[in-house]
């Protein structure tokens, strides 16, 4: 178990729920104060016996108490134009379990396909360091179609 020092500069002091900066002096009373998060969404199995490394995330005090209310939710920008676009973090989870691919996102352009491709790719390195989430984009149907893509785990 790490410190709150430890996991926000693991963190690089952002919310792993909302994204946004976390400013490390606030109170941890504070809504907008630090909070070491221990949830399972994303936790990494580490075998068929679903035993799994449930990792500390820096998450904003009000993120992470709303968060035991509702299941976890990562957003997707607002200022991307998507259509259908899939819950990342559950999206991610089936990947994490079987490997494979899934359609994420539909886009009207190639080049908002390519900004949504490189934020999910980001995003994900962050929300999950240690599976190599890849993103490809294909076109039909006078669309752009964003899939994500895990490697089948060791375990599976």
């Amino acid at each position: 178990m790490g410190t709150l020092d430890d996991i926000g500069e693991q963190c690089d002091w952002r919310c792993w729920l909302c994204d946004q900066s976390v400013d490390p002096s606030m109170s941890v009373n504070d809504d907008l104060g630090p909070s070491i998060d221990r949830c399972e969404a994303l936790a990494k199995p580490v075998s068929k016996k679903r035993n799994v490394i449930v990792p500390e995330r820096l998450a904003h005090r009000g993120c992470n108490t709303m968060k035991g209310a509702k299941s976890p939710v990562v957003a997707w920008p607002i200022e991307m134009i998507l259509f259908d676009p899939a819950p990342i973090i559950q999206s991610a989870e089936r990947l994490m379990a079987k490997g494979g691919r899934e359609m994420v996102a539909r886009c009207a352009t190639r080049a908002d396909a390519k900004a949504a491709a490189f934020w999910l790719e980001d995003r994900l390195t962050r929300l999950v360091p240690d599976i190599s989430f890849t993103t490809k984009i294909e076109e039909g149907g006078g669309q752009f179609l964003l899939s994500l893509m895990a490697p089948r785990p060791h375990w599976a």
